[in-house]
């Protein structure tokens, strides 16, 4: 718990640092007296006192704060003759628009070179895999397989999603893949936006190559004499030939990863000529996510009597090969549906009448089940250095793609196109800081510098007490010739601490439904 509290001290600490940082620069280079500057909210923990400033390092670390001299509009009258030249209110409208945009301007500086560093670097990144992809998709249609690895975009090696706008030139004629080890050339003739438009209707959500039998015993599907689960088994679908099945002796509770013996002999071997499933199921061994983990209490699967460890092979005499497949069924069924599951090597079926709700919009059917599916962790390749000139344009790239997909997804959110239950807070950052820290340095960085965008992005919103509001605020000086009056002000900030209360109780809740 502990190591967790110092890495998300470590990961928030330099955002709210350098926000800070921004609007205290400015302020002192147009002359304005900084008061207090406090990392932190709340009881002061540390203070130390240089110059005219207090420096401060408060109890709650999820913020900061600057206490400029004259920020108070209404006392602008009030502070004598001599003293004007320190104050905030009587500095010219730009100067004042600088100070207050130099916060979100530092996070977004920050970002860059934060990725600047790792251009130069090197950095640790998520391959570019492709998930699943049905025959009948476009995708498959081009020549693209599941589980293909992006390895080069027009003969130009790319490493990440930015490589390939890059290195694309605005054009992808081709793209090599990496498939099961070989290497695969796939023509095109698209631009960056529609192949990622494709791309991302496939996520890299693979499973492991673990089969369940009959009669409840657990097994690896390999290629090769040895067992690994270097391949998901979708990947494995691909393969022609045979494929060789070993005993794994449990699947770890905290990881989700099989144990086995690595040494171990195949028990049995598969002919995949006519497809990896059918020579499963012909066998009687059926993937994990046909496996039923839990079901929940009341459901339509409970009433029905469905057990954890159940193995659910079709749905109205049709047989489902995967868990989606499964839902498809269940969606396109009118009334009640017939399952048929295994259950200690006893055939059963039960009739099951799905519950019917509307979510996001969308009429879903749901009978109460979870899937034992087990999905193949990510793997990450570390991109060769950059020389200096060619990192500065990448960085200012990511910096500005950053920028503009926050600005996308809070769209999203408004617009409810995705659940405000997407909305993480203090918990949420803390374990993506850990998770990120424990993948690796170069990972943990890049996140860094996405928050510290969305930080900068958030900031900007024309919410009153947020930086953004203060600069509508002085938009409507302007244009009024002075500023609003004490009732209007008060409204205004307290309409912006509303907001700002609700999506903080939204983000605190999502967090405690999250982990708790």
């Amino acid at each position: 718990m502990l190591e967790k509290i110092i890495i998300f001290i470590l990961f928030l600490g330099p955002l709210v640092f350098f926000h800070e940082l921004g609007h205290f620069l400015f302020a002192r280079l147009f002359g304005v007296r900084v008061e207090v500057f406090s990392i932190g909210f709340g009881p002061k923990l540390f203070r130390w006192k240089k110059g005219d400033t207090e420096y401060a390092i408060s109890l709650i670390p999820l913020g900061g704060y600057v206490k400029m001299f004259g920020d108070d509009p209404f006392n602008k009258d009030g502070i004598s003759e001599e003293e004007k030249k320190f104050s905030f209110i009587h500095k010219k409208k730009w100067q004042r628009f600088w100070i207050v945009f130099g916060g979100p301007l530092a996070n977004f500086i920050l970002a860059f070179f934060i990725f600047f560093a790792l251009f130069l670097t090197g950095e640790k990144v998520p391959e570019i895999k492709i998930g699943n992809v049905a025959k009948e998709t476009r995708f498959y249609k081009l020549g693209f397989r599941s589980g293909d690895i992006v390895n080069k975009v027009n003969e130009h090696l790319v490493t990440s999603p930015s490589d390939i706008v890059l290195e694309s030139d605005g054009h992808i004629s081709s793209l090599t893949v990496v498939r099961l080890g070989r290497k695969e050339v796939v023509k095109v003739d698209m631009k960056p936006e529609q192949f990622f438009e494709e791309m991302v209707k496939y996520p890299p959500f693979l499973l492991l190559p673990i089969v369940k039998s009959a009669d409840g015993n657990l097994f690896i599907v390999s290629k090769g004499n040895k067992p690994n689960t270097d391949y998901s088994l979708e990947e494995l679908a691909i393969e022609a030939g045979h494929l060789d099945l070993f005993p794994v002796k449990s699947i770890d509770s905290e990881t989700s990863q099989p144990i086995f013996d690595k040494e171990a002999k195949a028990v049995a071997h598969l002919d995949v000529t006519n497809g990896l499933k059918h020579a499963l199921f012909t066998h009687n061994y059926f993937p994990m996510d046909l496996v039923v983990k839990s079901v929940q209490m009341k459901s339509p699967a409970d009433k029905a009597g469905l057990l954890a460890g159940d193995i659910i092979t079709s749905v109205n005499g049709k047989e489902v090969n995967s868990f989606d497949e499964l839902r498809g069924e269940i969606q396109e069924n009118e009334g009640q549906a017939s399952l048929k599951v295994i259950r200690k090597g006893e055939v059963k079926e039960f009739n099951i009448t799905p519950d019917v709700r509307t979510e996001n919009g969308k009429t879903v059917k749901l009978i109460g089940v979870y899937s034992h599916g087990i999905y193949a962790a990510g793997k990450y390749v570390t991109t060769e250095p950059m020389n200096f000139f060619k990192a500065i344009p990448r960085s200012l790239y990511r910096t500005w793609d950053g920028v503009v997909k926050t600005f996308e997804g809070f769209k999203k959110l408004i617009t409810a196109e995705v659940s405000l239950k997407n909305i993480g807070g203090p918990l949420t950052i803390g374990k993506v800081a850990s998770d990120s820290f424990n993948t690796s340095i170069s990972y943990f960085f890049q996140l860094m510098a996405l928050i510290s965008i969305n930080l900068g992005v958030i900031n900007l919103f024309p919410i009153p007490v947020l930086d953004g509001g203060h600069i509508v605020f002085l938009i409507l000086e302007a244009i009024n010739g002075g500023p609003l009056s004490r009732r209007k002000l008060e409204i205004a900030q307290q309409f912006g601490l509303s907001i700002l209360l609700l999506l903080m109780i939204g983000a605190l809740f999502n967090d405690f439904t999250r982990f708790f």
